[in-house]
């Protein structure tokens, strides 16, 4: 029997937000080793060079193809470079992973204004000109998957009061729907995965109680990582889902499909240990 061949293999993916802040792995660079993994040549885009050299070492250690780019998403020269980028160094673009995000807390009566401008331009912006420049190399290499990362936070309230990052997420969700209907003809399929309370980089500050209700919170009762968010976007990044487009993908453990009670009773923490006297079924 002949060895599987690597699902990505002769692909030339970008990731935006590649690198690391912390020893915690987040979705982008989960996803980069992922699909270097499965033999694409990918481009570790992040405006820390130091946090997308973490990356970098890893991929070439397991014997991958990538290299680093450095530039803020939210400007459009450094999006137009880092196509360029890629499609100079590897010869084309057929992946591209939208990834780059940033919270701060607050309601709309408290959120600093110069907080919510920041968020919109980091969390929405930055995957509309990364696509922007992105699409014409695509339709220039044959076809092309972009994959954008929103939050479960973007179709339900969040467990924190931070309005605009929500808000950001949901119109994650808007932008890649209409980005699949446009471009589709172009050969572009475009979807969107919707992490749930995974433990990543991003939350590498949560304390271990805090850690622990989040799991507690879920259908599964398990923790997710980043590299539950990356072998999703291997899926969505090659042949397997040749004919979906536009869609939300929560990786979640169930957490967009359940109210706080039909997931209380079966907890094994112990906070309604009594659920059959209180009426809940088995």
């Amino acid at each position: 029997m002949n060895p599987r061949k690597p699902r990505l293999d002769g692909k030339v993916a970008v990731v935006t937000g590649a690198g690391t802040q912390s020893d915690v792995a987040g979705t982008g660079q989960a996803t980069a080793v992922q699909f270097a993994r499965e033999g694409a040549k990918v481009l570790l885009a992040d405006r820390s060079n130091k946090n997308a050299e973490k990356t970098l070492a890893q991929i070439e250690h397991e014997g991958g193809t990538a290299s680093v780019f450095t530039g803020d998403m939210t400007r459009s020269d450094d999006c137009r470079a880092m196509t360029e980028t890629a499609v100079n160094r590897y010869g084309g673009l057929h992946i591209l992973f939208n990834n780059v995000g940033l919270s701060y807390p607050g309601t709309v009566v408290d959120v600093p204004e110069e907080h919510w401008d920041e968020i919109m331009a980091v969390n929405i912006k930055a995957m509309m000109l990364a696509s922007r420049f992105a699409i014409p190399a695509m339709m220039e290499s044959g076809s092309g998957s972009i994959i954008n990362v929103a939050s479960i936070d973007g179709f339900r309230a969040g467990w924190s009061y931070n309005v605009a990052y929500e808000t950001s997420k949901g119109g994650v969700i808007a932008l890649t729907i209409n980005m699949a209907v446009q471009h589709g003809r172009d050969g572009i399929r475009v979807n969107c995965i919707a992490p749930g309370h995974l433990h990543g980089s991003f939350t590498a500050g949560l304390s271990d109680d805090h850690r622990e209700l989040r799991r507690r919170s879920t259908p599964l009762g398990t923790e997710g990582t980043a590299w539950d968010v990356a072998h999703a976007a291997v899926f969505l990044a090659g042949e397997e889902s040749r004919w979906i487009t536009g869609i939300t993908l929560p990786v979640d453990a169930g957490s967009s499909i359940a109210l706080p009670l039909s997931v209380l009773p079966r907890d094994e923490g112990g906070i309604l240990p009594d659920a059959e006297s209180a009426g809940f079924p088995p």
